[in-house]
């Protein structure tokens, strides 16, 4: 695969701008987020070197921007099994397995929710394009629990919506390391890119979003907390990454918690228990709910034993 190669010089009146600001207007095709995330990606040099999002370009600086050509991505139906909550003309809303992607991306072009749904609906809302028709939000690769997806870019756009202004309520559950004091609380910390481990999310104070969670505590084992969680914000490991960084990280998180997990489970123990929305056609109040999978409750009934 080729990549094309895209160069820029700065003038005089251009002078101090940030890196992103001054592509964005040379790159009219290409959004500011996608510019920002090839700038810390690597993909853009000043004078031969990275720079990071917030460099302010000088006079005579010599940019060179590589952007890889696009893959074609042709997205196949394929028969998986669904566990399917709650269906109609609308919306589909689905308790997804953990360990199963939600859409294609580099390394999984088949086996995700989105091959499955495609499947399964007559129809999927186009509005996040080819590789995600239908999809709301996301889960976790080994995130389980219940999640929607539009069938109409009408249902798309109200339930955008309806999760941006927090109409929408999303309620987690989560077996931690340790004995939480409080009996409940709220986590604030912006989250961002870790600065060194580009693959990880952290709490930061560069280049992050306002991520916000409530916690309550729903049963205490000594060395491990059964914890509630409702998200405020929707950061990418959002849940993951405010219980690490209150040191009590998700059991079997792979990326956040202790290298040496106890228990028997492939991925973090997190679990999408419930969903509020309105209906975004009848403005109807519906809750959506999905049990414990089998993994968690194994670690609970072994934690109840001890």
């Amino acid at each position: 695969m080729t990549n094309r190669t895209d160069c820029f010089q700065v003038s005089e009146c251009e002078k101090g701008e940030r890196i992103d600001v001054f592509l964005a207007k040379g790159m009219k095709e290409i959004s500011r987020s996608n510019i920002q995330r090839m700038v810390t990606n690597g993909q853009v040099t000043v004078n031969d070197k990275t720079v990071k999002t917030n460099y302010k370009v000088k006079v005579d600086d010599q940019i060179v921007v590589s952007i890889p050509e696009p893959q074609s991505l042709e997205l196949m139906a394929e028969d998986i099994p669904l566990d399917v909550v709650y269906e109609d003309d609308d919306i589909i809303v689905i308790n997804k397995a953990r360990g199963m992607v939600v859409h294609p991306a580099t390394g999984n072009y088949s086996g995700t929710l989105v091959n499955a749904l495609l499947e399964h609906c007559d129809d999927l809302s186009g509005i996040n394009g080819v590789a995600r028709p239908g999809i709301v939000h996301r889960l976790d690769k080994d995130t389980s629990g219940v999640m929607i997806a539009a069938k109409t870019d009408r249902a798309h756009v109200n339930l955008a919506e309806q999760i941006k202004e927090h109409t929408a309520s999303r309620r987690y559950l989560t077996i931690v390391h340790g004995n939480i004091k409080e009996e409940q609380g709220v986590i604030k910390g912006p989250i961002g890119r870790h600065p060194s481990d580009r693959k990880k999310m952290a709490v930061t104070f560069t280049n992050s979003k306002e991520a916000i969670t409530n916690f309550r505590i729903v049963e205490r084992f000594g060395a491990y907390t059964l914890v509630e969680c409702k998200l405020l914000t929707g950061r990418t490991h959002q849940i993951r990454v405010h219980m690490a960084y209150i040191g009590h990280p998700v059991v079997g998180d792979p990326k956040y918690g202790p290298e040496r997990g106890h228990f028997s489970i492939e991925g973090q123990a997190l679990h999408s228990a419930e969903l509020t929305i309105k209906h975004p056609v009848t403005g109807e109040s519906m809750v959506f709910t999905a049990a414990l999978p089998e993994d968690m409750e194994k670690i609970l009934m072994e934690l109840k034993n001890k």
